[in-house]
């Protein structure tokens, strides 16, 4: 054999690796597993939260629980809002496993687009979603039959309103989660919501809510509130103002009903209104409380102020004569007119006729800064205390800045402006001998500490006077009713429109009953009445008469007239007034 061949048979000889090598290896691997056993060590002994939460979103998920809101009732526990369990669907949509087909139906059940419902699937990184809230009972239950992985039904409360349009502008009415949107809904929230709960569910591998484990978290229900209305005078003066609106074909209208002793707002209603039931909400304006948040002239029933101020200034009694120039007098190059021209009148009968020409003089008797705050005192210009969200302030101007025909137009009501919550509140004096009356409607266990404005005297001479108003050569006596005296004044002012005076008009009415010792205040305002009828005297005094009529009678107030005391003009004999 040839050294070549022996060569050829004879086997490599193995690499060698150096010692060094082997052993940072072995090194490296034992570093490897050390730190894995460091890090599980670390993960379920000391930081387990992390794993646990992982868990806990795949398998487990915390659902809030809605508190019951608290329900609203009348002043005898009539319910006037009361919340109902509904069912809404929601999805995980990293869970949601379903076919075409059932997405179909299930956008089919829940009366949504399928463009809508798969824009509501698509996003995976969201945990929650809601596919559809609030469904009555069968529908959530025909959605639950689709047994969709990830879909699942979770209980909420809707508002729902007895009264509906009738008491939907006091009310209000809350907002899809159940939060208050507007009205009394929106100022009682933090009382009427309550505190929410949790809840913690497990689902299954594919979706499927397996079990409740336990409330996390009880919800914590809202408090009822009882307010001061009367269920039954809220719907007759709501029947009474719709009618004259629509008889008179009015724009709108609105009524409030006081108690005259504790300021309590027994019933309050405007025209048009909406159903508050109803998700689909009307205009900004027809949801608008015009009785609290509207601003408006009130023309002559601004008249017995100006009277009082007078008399309580001892310059005039009720039967003081006054010049009232046949009708017409010139203040400041303006003429002021009165619709019936009389020489002159008393101070009652400047009252009873409604004479622009006698209030101005009674007004001009009278420092400026003693005739504002006359009027500011009896709560012109400022806030009823109602706090009903969106009231208006009223407008009175400063008396440093009045020229004489602004004090003169101020006396018959023109020049200032006011909302019909706080001119009935005003009324209030009249009624209590003098002291006004804070206003609320929450219900009162014991009426509040009034405010003096006027003497007793005072007070109780200008009631004396607005009863002359609805008799016979009044400018009212279709405010009369039987078996009761009855004591208001009429208002009719012409409106405002880019800064002039129009032939379009506020009839208006505010009266108190009974006369000898007033219980109900009923303030009267409809808005640009149409057609030949206009006057407050036409339009809002049958309004008043029905309301304050019916209302005594619900309440048992005793008569303080006999029966068949009422007394009307010859027919066609109209006491007219304008401003």
């Amino acid at each position: 054999m040839s050294y070549a061949s022996s060569l050829r048979r004879r086997p490599p000889e193995p690499m060698k690796l150096p010692p060094w090598r082997a052993r940072l290896l072995f090194m490296a691997i034992l570093l490897g597993l050390g730190g894995l056993v460091v890090r599980s060590a670390y993960l379920q002994g000391f930081h387990d939260t992390f794993l646990q939460n992982k868990g806990n979103a795949r398998y487990s998920r915390d659902i809030e629980i809605t508190a019951h809101r608290g329900m609203i009732t009348d002043r005898v526990g009539e319910p006037l809002a009361v919340s109902t369990p509904v069912e809404s669907i929601w999805a995980n949509p990293e869970d949601v496993e379903a076919t075409p087909q059932q997405l179909e139906k299930l956008a089919k059940v829940l009366h949504i687009g399928k463009d809508e419902l798969a824009s509501k699937l698509s996003n995976r990184d969201k945990g929650f979603v809601y596919l559809k809230r609030q469904l009555p009972p069968d529908e959530a239950e025909k959605a639950v039959r689709l047994k969709i992985p990830g879909v699942a039904l979770h209980r909420e409360y809707r508002r729902f309103y007895p009264g509906a349009e009738v008491t939907a502008h006091l009310l209000g009415f809350t907002g899809v989660d159940d939060n208050g949107q507007e009205g009394l809904e929106l100022l009682l929230q933090d009382r009427l919501a309550g505190m929410p709960g949790s809840e913690r569910i497990i689902k299954d591998a594919r979706g499927h809510v397996v079990e409740d484990v336990a409330n996390v978290r009880a919800p914590k229900p809202g408090t009822d509130v009882a307010l001061s209305l009367d269920s039954k005078l809220q719907y007759l003066a709501f029947r009474e103002i719709k009618m004259a609106v629509e008889n008179h074909h009015a724009k709108a209208g609105s009524i409030v009903v006081l108690d005259a002793k504790s300021g309590e707002v027994l019933a309050l209603a405007n025209w048009p209104s909406y159903n508050p039931n109803n998700r689909e909400r009307p205009s900004l304006q027809t949801m608008r409380n015009h009785a609290v948040t509207d601003l408006f002239e009130p023309g002559s029933t601004m008249k017995p102020f100006t009277a009082a101020a007078a008399l309580e200034s001892g310059k005039v009694r009720p039967d003081t004569v006054i010049n009232t120039e046949h009708g017409v007098y010139v203040v400041g190059g303006h003429k002021i007119h009165d619709t019936h021209a009389e020489a002159s009148m008393t101070v009652s009968q400047i009252i009873q006729k409604s004479s622009n020409v006698g209030a101005t003089k009674l007004a001009l008797s009278l420092s400026p800064e003693t005739f504002w705050h006359n009027l500011s005192e009896v709560g012109f210009g400022a806030l009823t205390g109602s706090n009903f969200p969106g009231e208006a302030y009223g407008r009175l101007r400063d008396f440093k800045r009045w020229v004489p025909i602004d004090q003169a137009t101020m006396s018959y009501g023109n020049g200032i402006s006011v909302n019909l919550l706080q001119l009935a509140r005003a009324y209030t004096v009249f009624a209590n001998d003098g002291e006004l009356q804070p206003v609320t409607l929450i219900k009162r266990d014991v009426p509040l500490v009034g405010k003096k404005v006027f003497s007793e005297r005072t007070a109780r001479e200008v009631r004396a006077m607005l009863e002359l108003v609805v008799q016979p050569g009044g400018t009212a006596p279709q405010a009369q009713i039987n078996g009761y005296r009855v004591a208001g004044k009429t208002g009719t002012a012409h409106k405002l429109d880019g800064g002039h005076y129009v032939n379009k008009y506020i009839a208006s009415f505010v009266g108190l009953a009974p006369a000898s010792n007033p219980r109900l205040i009923v303030a009267v305002m409809v808005d640009e009445p149409a057609g030949a009828q206009y006057y407050g005297g036409q339009v809002a005094a049958p309004v008043f008469s029905n309301v304050m009529g019916s209302a005594l009678r619900i309440l048992n107030i005793p008569n303080d007239a006999p029966l068949g005391n009422v007394l009307m003009p010859p027919a066609g004999e109209i006491i007219k007034e304008e401003v």
